[in-house]
């Protein structure tokens, strides 16, 4: 059995991908710790190795994979809500850049020679001019908020790693990806909360929400991880890949496409605290590279992705 090691197996992607790599017959490590909860993996626990080990522990780190050996280490995990980012940008460049230096120290230090997916963001091409949309990996990274140059800085180490050590990393630049566990920080999410909370009569018919205007390329998440297990299998160490549909969406349009799977009729409600010091207009991506490279398509349709979201919340509030 191959050994796959996933960082961030616990959380939203990683959970999803655990299911996928066990349903191909990988033997599945994760790291977990103590504090991490583990909600999202309570189905699929006992078929699962969890690792107690911290990424900023870079010696946790090194006796973890020398014990293991993986064949592949998916590196998802991250501080990863934008917003986040702006209230803590030392602990956002922290978990993101030195977590990922350490990863790859300790592959490097082992003497291993793993396939590496390391899960860098579209965020990193930040203010997009128009004739530069859909965006391509060729785009100038203009990055705008501290998430978004802990990513690229991140992208940029697993470049380095390769030129010097020819490391077998992989870089993916994920556009947005969302569906069933997804957390409710993020717009989407919190709206699809929203929705079930006023549906249960516990809150009042008032959706409170950010900037509506910008438009985002969503993949379900589901079909993310399809492309991210593709990215090792079959893509070029050292090189990036978009992964995005190439379709983006009104965040105005998601919160009236999740009213359209509801009775409620609220009212819409800025909120000045949900605003950032500065957004991205539009982020919508051309995956022709990785497609051409993998045959990747994605299967499910936003419609499902978002009426899913929902019935998620609704089952959990």
């Amino acid at each position: 059995m191959k050994k796959a090691l996933i960082t961030g197996i616990a959380g939203f992607a990683g959970s999803h991908l655990a299911e996928l790599l066990l349903s191909r017959g990988y033997e599945v490590y994760g790291l977990s710790r103590s504090r991490t909860k583990k909600d999202h993996i309570e189905g699929i626990i006992d078929k699962l190795h969890l690792e107690d080990a911290d990424l900023l522990d870079s010696h946790s780190l090194y006796t973890t994979i020398q014990r293991i050996k993986p064949d592949y280490i998916f590196h998802l995990a991250a501080q990863s809500f934008v917003p986040t980012s702006w209230g803590s940008p030392s602990v956002t460049l922290e978990v993101n850049v030195v977590g990922s230096a350490n990863v790859f120290e300790a592959v490097r230090q082992v003497g291993i020679d793993p396939v590496i997916q390391i899960a860098c963001s579209s965020e990193e091409y930040g203010l997009v001019k128009p004739d530069e949309v859909p965006i391509k990996e060729t785009n100038p990274l203009r990055p705008l908020s501290p998430y978004a140059v802990s990513k690229l800085a991140m992208d940029y180490l697993g470049y380095q790693y390769f030129q010097s050590y020819k490391m077998k990393i992989i870089r993916t630049r994920g556009f947005n990806h969302t569906g069933p566990r997804r957390g409710e920080t993020f717009a989407e999410s919190n709206f699809a909360k929203q929705v079930a909370m006023i549906e249960k009569g516990k809150q009042e018919p008032v959706i409170r929400v950010g900037n509506l205007e910008s438009s985002r390329d969503y993949t379900d998440v589901r079909d993310m991880v399809q492309a991210y297990l593709l990215a090792v299998e079959k893509c070029d160490p050292g090189d990036v890949y978009n992964i995005c549909t190439g379709r983006s969406i009104k965040i105005a349009d998601i919160l009236t496409m999740l009213l359209s799977f509801s009775k409620v009729k609220p009212e819409i409600k800025e909120d000045p605290s949900r605003m950032r010091p500065s957004d991205v207009p539009v982020l919508t991506g051309d995956s022709s590279k990785f497609v051409s490279k993998t045959g990747w398509k994605p299967k499910i349709p936003i419609e499902q992705t978002m009426e899913e979201l929902l019935n998620y919340w609704r089952e959990r509030v």
